[in-house]
């Protein structure tokens, strides 16, 4: 993968020690939480330390510790996706801390709590002295979004949208080919080989490894 991954291997154990990895400007740590080994990211200002959450997807006491660790604001947690593994911990979560929630416009309204934005497609996320762009990812779920950082390389947060090995679940043959459209036009067809992915569930991965099995994809139909 790529070369400023130094020892981030982007794998995390079920219930295990968090793993952090500086980009610069951002840094983003990984930990995994709730039985079904969701993701959560925390990305912290290095600047001003006001912090992201993507997904309070499970296990809030290990999340707040983690933010508590970190040193940090937590100022923001987005939600990828209505799906209730994402959101287990987002009530207690922003309760403690009276972090701004976020979410796809379409999936807002399946949250547990009331979202103060809702995010549409090219959306800008402020981050203390960075900031994060919105990916639309419709299919797995209609208002899914990924989260795209620079810093000379480039990062995405894609929840349930894309893992190692594929897109993710989707309902019908039309989710389907609405998630691979957007995947090509929107994350395949802009963005390089090196990026570095950070799925929902398990391990990392880049649009590098993936990208030789688009067509394959599209031929099994998931």
């Amino acid at each position: 993968m790529d070369a400023d991954a130094g020892t981030y291997t982007g794998h995390v154990e079920p219930g295990g020690e968090p793993i952090s990895r500086p980009l610069g400007a951002l840094t983003v740590t990984k930990i995994s939480v709730g039985p079904m080994d969701n993701n959560a990211y925390l990305l912290a200002c290095t600047q001003t330390g006001e912090a992201l959450l993507v997904d309070a997807a499970n296990d809030a006491d290990r999340l707040l510790a983690l933010i508590e660790a970190a040193g940090v604001r937590l100022r923001t947690i987005v939600t990828t996706h209505r799906h209730a593994d994402h959101w287990q911990a987002l009530a207690a979560v922003a309760a403690t801390t009276g972090a701004t929630v976020m979410a796809g416009a379409p999936d807002a309204d399946a949250l547990p709590v009331p979202v103060d934005r809702s995010l549409e497609h090219s959306d800008r996320i402020e981050l203390g002295a960075s900031y994060l762009s919105v990916i639309a990812l419709r299919g797995h779920t209609p208002g899914s979004v990924a989260l795209h950082y620079r810093n000379g390389t480039d990062h995405l947060f894609t929840g349930d949208s894309l893992f190692p090995g594929g897109p993710g679940k989707t309902g019908s043959p039309a989710d389907f080919t609405s998630l691979m459209d957007d995947l090509e036009a929107r994350v395949f067809g802009v963005l390089p080989d090196s990026t570095w992915v950070y799925p929902g569930h398990g391990d990392d991965t880049t649009l590098g490894a993936e990208r030789p099995h688009l067509a394959e994809w599209r031929a099994r139909g998931w």
